[in-house]
């Protein structure tokens, strides 16, 4: 394992590796540790007690968070005629139908960080599967990034939401902020977060549905919450 630096050293002493902590807390520590030059990015990472390889223990959804992600996030728009002049209006960094398909497929182009698509192109985003789903952009009806509505789904997402879903190991990385927020904004993003994924729990979940909560910043060591107190 790579040695870490002085500076990691540093704060990892301020955090003990065998608590849990208490929400608020656990923000206190993560703005004292965020040390790093840039304005680091705070991630939550949940593992909960669902299999994700069974279609009803899935858990998948998005919300807006009350403060953003600190983030601004450029957005492409699968849409033809009046639904690409919406989405030009409503702010889309791109908007196109099989000429960026081929630019993605050819070019291997993603200056993107979400697509969104109308239903009716799912046909040719569909086809991009391969390359636009391991990267987590490929668009989903849950998400809210295959709709009509994408003056809605563009305000949304340039505002501040963000997708969760589970990885193959049942975990969820989902960032919350930067540290420059400070605690209580990145308590209030991080409470709304669990919420929805409480609320997304599945009929089929069995036991204790979350297992761990660790959040921690880009460069920071990760501080356990005290999954028991939050529902």
């Amino acid at each position: 394992m790579p040695k870490r630096g002085k500076a990691y050293q540093e704060m990892a002493k301020l955090i003990d590796r065998a608590t849990l902590y208490d929400v608020e807390e656990a923000m206190q520590l993560l703005t004292q540790t965020a040390k790093a030059k840039f304005d680091e990015t705070v991630e939550v990472h949940i593992k909960l007690g669902v299999d994700g390889r069974h279609a009803d223990q899935q858990v998948r959804g998005a919300i807006v968070l009350p403060h953003g992600t600190g983030k601004s996030k450029k957005v492409l728009v699968f849409a033809k005629g009046p639904k690409a002049a919406e989405a030009e209006e409503a702010g889309a960094d791109y908007v196109g139908a099989e000429e960026l398909a081929q630019k993605i497929q050819q070019e291997n182009w993603f200056d993107f960080d979400v697509v969104v698509a109308t239903p009716d192109m799912m046909g040719v985003v569909g086809r991009l599967g391969k390359v636009l789903g391991p990267k987590g952009l490929m668009p989903n009806p849950k998400s809210g990034t295959v709709t009509m509505d994408v003056t809605k789904a563009l305000a949304e997402i340039k505002a501040g939401k963000v997708e969760y879903r589970l990885d193959k190991t049942n975990l969820i990385h989902t960032p919350i902020g930067k540290a420059s927020f400070g605690a209580e904004k990145l308590q209030q993003n991080f409470t709304a977060l669990l919420d929805a994924v409480i609320k997304a729990k599945p009929a089929a979940a069995k036991g204790q549905y979350l297992k761990s909560v660790t959040v921690a910043t880009t460069m920071g060591p990760g501080i356990k919450i005290n999954p028991v107190k939050l529902g």
